[in-house]
């Protein structure tokens, strides 16, 4: 779908590769621009998570991407990306504000040498401001943006997404402007600059409740029973049965007081759900306590009660309709074995996209990224030898 756009990568950590392997996974061609000694996301896993000595990490956010490893300091580095630059569609990066601008490749910059460039800057806070300089990441935005106190009981301390939510909602907006701007240039042909913040893409997570708060003043206090968020009426949330837990989602009081033969229930109306919604919850709280799980799925089913089961990760991988997404897949990688990771998560023409490149080493593909500029093979040898590149060139098949 996006063969034949080239995209450069400055990206490193969560947000920046998210966003390019989203547009690699649609085709375009994506060197990922990384220092010497590698990308950061190599060197880190969560749980320590390694396959051979390779990140799990780095896995999850670098396929269908080539390796340029390079000095961006020295001249010769930089004269290699400006001519990468003239014929490159987009740039996309993720380095703190200011710090391309710093090393020749900034915006102003690299549009003098291709004015037709699209560049995409992930940072935390935007390219500008009074928190410019603070540091940008998920578990952080999570809590500057006010998500964090969304969640947990009224009692608890403010409870994280459990995930990078904010890091790949901030990707997948990245994205969404590159894909935009590509079509605006094929209209107007001119470029563009993108901004995609890891504040605002937590703002945009939280559309629905922070939209209640600003057209109303307040916003409900969390709640002692299973109530799952500050803004719906009861019943709504993660609810304790005899024997485990279930997730039940809106339904009439009077249904629920018909279905239960509950005379307490039948005290409310579906008008009362707002305003009376803990004493809802904690009377609907109270009956769920009284069966199984597995009695309580067959009950909802046969009354039709929007419900789900609290599923962990392995009744999740398990999942009949999970599996027929195929959005779980299998990869053999050349150095990290056997591999099982997310897939891009679209389908088209119902059919789900197959990895075409596999996350590279460091400076797999410097070589034939010089080769492609015009380069020849001595001059690329001087370059190994002092030190501006790095090639960790496969030989063919390997």
């Amino acid at each position: 779908m996006l063969k034949g756009i080239k995209v450069l990568s400055f990206t490193h950590f969560m947000q920046g590769p998210s966003a390019v392997q989203t547009l690699a996974d649609l085709g375009a061609d994506v060197i990922k621009v990384e220092r010497r000694e590698g990308a950061y996301e190599r060197f880190w896993s969560g749980m320590d998570t390694y396959k051979n000595n390779v990140s799990v990490f780095f896995l999850l956010a670098n396929r269908n991407q080539r390796s340029l490893a390079i000095d961006l300091r020295k001249e010769e580095g930089k004269e290699i990306i400006y001519k990468l630059v003239r014929e490159t569609d987009v740039v996309v990066e993720n380095y703190r504000p200011g710090v391309m601008e710093r090393l020749g490749m900034g915006y102003e910059r690299l549009k003098e040498i291709n004015p037709k460039l699209i560049y995409c800057s992930c940072s935390g806070y935007g390219p500008d401001g009074p928190c410019v300089k603070l540091p940008g990441q998920d578990l952080l935005l999570q809590s500057y943006s006010g998500l964090m106190s969304l969640t947990g009981r009224k009692n608890d301390p403010p409870t994280p997404v459990g995930t990078a939510v904010v890091d790949q909602h901030g990707a997948v907006l990245a994205a969404l402007g590159v894909i935009a701007a590509l079509f605006s240039r094929e209209r107007t042909g001119k470029g563009c600059r993108i901004d995609s913040s890891l504040l605002n893409a937590a703002l945009d997570l939280q559309a629905e409740s922070l939209a209640y708060y600003l057209n109303k003043g307040e916003i409900w206090d969390r709640s002692d029973t299973g109530l799952a968020s500050r803004f719906h009426q009861a019943p709504y949330g993660v609810y304790k049965t005899k024997d485990g837990y279930l997730t039940v989602s809106n339904t009439p009081v009077e249904k629920l007081a018909e279905i239960l033969e509950s005379d307490e229930l039948a005290q409310y109306t579906s008008g009362d759900q707002m305003q009376k919604r803990d004493e809802i919850d904690l009377i609907f709280s109270n009956i769920m306590k009284t069966r199984t799980t597995g009695e309580w799925e067959q009950f909802f089913t046969a009354h039709d009660i929007w419900f789900a089961p609290v599923n962990d990760y392995k009744a999740v991988e398990n999942d009949a309709q999970v599996k027929w997404n195929e959005i779980i897949f299998t990869y053999q990688h050349p150095d990290a074995g056997e591999n099982r990771l997310v897939n891009h998560p679209l389908r088209y023409n119902g059919e789900a996209r197959v990895q075409r490149l596999h996350q590279p080493a460091i400076g797999e593909h410097s070589a034939e990224i010089l080769r492609q500029l015009g380069y020849e093979d001595a001059e690329i040898r001087e370059m190994i030898e002092n030190e501006i590149i790095v090639s960790n060139e496969r030989k063919q098949g390997s």
